[in-house]
Parts: C-alpha cells; sequence; structure tokens
C-alpha cells in the first residue's frame, strides 16, 4: 500500500497545470525528432512546428587562402646558349639559375616533352630554360607552355617570359604584359608569334646600352662577355624577380 508521502507526489504530478504539460510535450517531440543528414539541424516531425535552425560553420581567412587553388607559374628565360651563356643577352639566364640556386630547386634537367629545354621545379615555380638561339625561342617556350598546361589539368596556370632589356639600368626589373611592344627584341618577336595570342607576363632584367644606338653597336654589346661585377650585379636581380613572381602568384 503506497504511503502518504508517495500519493501526494503521485497527485501534484497529476495536477500539473496545462501549460506545463504543453511545454512538456514539445520537449519530448523535439528530442524524439529525427536529425537531418544534410547538416542544416534538426528536421520538424510531422504535425509539429518545430523550426529548424541551420549549423552554420565559420572559416578564418587563412583557412579560405588554404582552400583555394593556387596559381601555377611555369617561368621561362630566354638567351643563348654556349658560347654565349655570359653574356649580357643571356641575363635571364642568369638570373633564373641564380633564383633556382637561392631557392635550392634541383639542377636543371633536359626534358624533350618541354620543347627540349632545361627544367628545375619546385614547390612553388617551375623554372625553365631555352636551349636554342634568341631569335628562334618562340618554338621551345609554346612547346614548354602546352607540356605545362596539361600537367596542371585544369588548375591555374600563367607563364612568364624573363629576358634581357636595354632600356633598364643594369639589375633594375620590370613587369609588362607578353602582348606589350617588343622593341625590337627579336626573341620577344618570335615568341609572340608562336604563342598566337596566348597572354603571358614578362620579367625584363636591365642590362643597360651603350651611347650608340648602332646595331653593329649594340649586338656587339649584347653579346660581349660580362665583367665579374656586371654578372653579380645582374645575378641579384634574382631576388626582385622573386619578389614580383611571388606577387603573380599570390603568397
Amino acid at each position: 500500500m503506497a504511503q502518504p508521502s508517495e500519493l501526494e507526489s503521485v497527485s501534484q504530478r497529476a495536477a500539473s497545470t496545462p501549460k506545463e504539460n504543453t511545454r512538456r510535450s514539445k520537449h519530448q517531440e523535439k528530442r524524439n525528432a529525427p536529425i537531418d543528414d544534410s547538416g542544416d539541424g534538426y528536421v520538424c516531425a510531422e504535425g509539429s512546428s518545430i523550426a529548424t535552425t541551420p549549423t552554420l560553420n565559420f572559416l578564418s581567412i587563412h583557412q579560405i587562402a588554404q582552400m583555394a587553388t593556387p596559381l601555377r607559374l611555369l617561368v621561362c628565360s630566354i638567351g643563348n646558349p654556349a658560347p654565349y651563356t655570359n653574356t649580357f643577352h643571356s641575363a635571364g639566364h642568369n638570373v633564373i639559375s641564380a633564383l633556382a640556386s637561392s631557392l635550392a630547386y634541383p639542377g636543371f634537367q633536359k626534358v624533350r616533352e618541354y620543347g627540349n629545354g632545361a627544367v628545375s621545379a619546385g614547390a612553388d615555380f617551375t623554372l625553365w630554360q631555352s636551349r636554342s638561339l634568341m631569335n628562334v625561342s618562340g618554338t621551345g617556350v609554346a612547346a614548354a607552355w602546352k607540356q605545362f598546361i596539361k600537367e596542371t589539368r585544369g588548375e591555374d596556370a600563367a607563364l612568364v617570359v624573363v629576358h634581357d632589356e636595354l632600356e633598364l639600368a643594369i639589375g633594375d626589373v620590370k613587369v609588362r604584359d607578353g602582348g606589350a611592344s617588343a622593341k625590337g627584341h627579336n626573341g620577344l618577336k618570335d615568341i609572340a608569334k608562336c604563342l598566337r595570342g596566348q597572354k603571358y607576363k614578362r620579367i625584363a632584367v636591365g642590362i643597360g646600352r651603350p651611347e650608340s644606338r648602332e646595331p653593329n653597336v649594340v649586338a656587339g654589346y649584347v653579346l660581349r662577355k660580362m665583367s665579374g661585377a656586371e654578372k653579380a650585379k645582374i645575378e641579384t636581380a634574382a631576388t626582385k624577380v622573386e619578389a614580383e613572381l611571388r606577387r603573380m602568384k599570390g603568397i
């Protein structure tokens, strides 16, 4: 037989107000509601008026940046092969070699699929050096770009050409669109012809110029061997070139 205290407790529960019963009933409905696999929170049970509150995920700017696909860069230098590798006309090669060394990239290796150019690939950039004469640089650059695009498999990619520039002081650097005037630079003219409208960027490395603008004098200037001091000045441009490349890449 139930004790008076137990009867009193049962009586009190039975005497709960309608408002309390309603609140308790709604709470029970919410507990029994099925879970929505879509991640939007609870799905209201049939006949229920429970509102759905989506679950929000907040990402930091750093997390969003990590999710973005980075821009891949093929960086091509043009110049002349031996015995003209240490001339002003091959300043682009000298800068890219210095850049590969500073980044601790592997040595350049000839790759047939890349237009027989020399390739050194690292975490941030793929560096490529033409092995042809300056005036016929276009075929190799176009072949390297075609292979690079094939390997990126739809990722964002861009082409950059590093070359010598008479109109800049030795070691200075300037970025231009590939479609800008070649200003008599036969290597750039050949690249424009072979790329057939493909957009790219140019990074000019200054080599200075002789006082005379006579073609023979200019040709002799760009093809003469650089002094040790001149070469060192050209190679210091690698730091500036790297900064420009990282700016393009967004890193």
